[in-house]
């Protein structure tokens, strides 16, 4: 089969593959999201009662890999009667996987603000919680805006992993064709350019995002 063939008819099928990956990676760092911010801040509070937990889950979660965790979740769990769909599982897996390292991104993040920003606040009247939303959150994101960009192209690559729980996205799909085809190489070289464009496309998102914020804070 030629390979302008073989890309012709593969392209179908690994591109709704893309698509479901993309996907994936953008629900799993809306979780991370969901998750990483309240341990960050967790994880900050002068209370061990709660810092502790959230510090045993961040270390949990970065020292164990993810297809174990996703193994977890989907084969393990249901011997105890929780159970999920393959959709489910392989999002809840990323989101808590992504949300370990961005809570450490944010929490990196929020403790680079000054401490005088902290204390000029208070002696506004700003409580800690409404210092942290109005006054430090706003200038940590543009802090952590590498680091998270970061994580959700590495949420890109791990979707891979989903495909063990037969959950069809972009390699399941290349694995798919790949078994009706039996052209491997090329195939598997175009799953990873695929991977490739989309981190490109992400990265360009990343630089478009820091100029953003950063237009505040350029020299005159």
């Amino acid at each position: 089969m030629e390979l302008l063939d073989l890309l012709r008819e593969a392209a179908p099928v690994m591109l709704r593959g893309a698509g479901y990956t993309v996907l994936f990676a953008l629900a799993a760092m809306v979780g991370g999201l969901l998750i990483g911010f309240p341990v960050a801040v967790l994880r900050m509070l002068p209370y061990r009662l709660l810092a502790w937990p959230a510090g045993v889950y961040v270390s949990l979660m970065r020292g164990t890999p993810l297809l174990v965790q996703m193994f977890v979740i989907y084969y393990g769990l249901p011997s105890v009667g929780i159970e999920f769909t393959p959709v489910t599982a392989g999002i809840l897996a990323l989101s808590l996987n992504s949300g370990a390292f961005l809570s450490e991104s944010l929490r990196g993040a929020i403790g680079a603000i000054s401490p005088g920003q902290w204390a000029a606040s208070y002696s506004l009247g700003l409580g800690y919680w409404r210092t942290l939303y109005y006054v430090v959150l706003p200038q940590a994101l543009r802090v952590a805006v590498p680091a998270m960009s970061n994580t959700l192209i590495s949420l890109i690559k791990d979707t891979s992993l989903v495909s063990v729980i037969t959950l069809t996205e972009l390699m399941l799909s290349t694995k798919e064709v790949i078994a009706t085809t039996f052209q491997p190489l090329p195939l598997y070289l175009t799953a990873a350019a695929i991977y490739w464009l989309l981190s490109l496309l992400f990265e360009a998102l990343q630089r478009r995002a820091e100029q953003r914020l950063n237009r505040a804070h350029r020299s005159r």
